[in-house]
């Protein structure tokens, strides 16, 4: 398999809600609905990984003094 490049977070989100809505019409035959469920985990994999990545820059971003200070989201707006 050829390499790709990663689609953007937004892109494989909106593919995977398409195929979501594919799979929930029932209007799919067998084969196909086992492919995009396939196509769908390879999607929620990659958006998960690329959340992972998110996450782990805004923490480091939060970091004080080489310490973590995470806070809330709500705690932040107070600032």
């Amino acid at each position: 398999m050829a390499s790709q490049k990663t689609a953007p977070f937004e892109e494989n989100l909106a593919s995977l809600e398409a195929i979501v809505n594919q799979l929930e019409s029932g209007e799919l035959s067998l084969d196909e609905s086992l492919k995009q469920f396939e196509q769908g985990i390879a999607l929620t994999r990659s958006c998960q990984e690329s959340l992972a990545k998110a996450e782990q820059k805004v923490q480091i971003l939060m970091s004080k003094d080489n310490q973590e200070s995470l806070q809330d989201f709500e705690d932040l707006a107070d600032e």
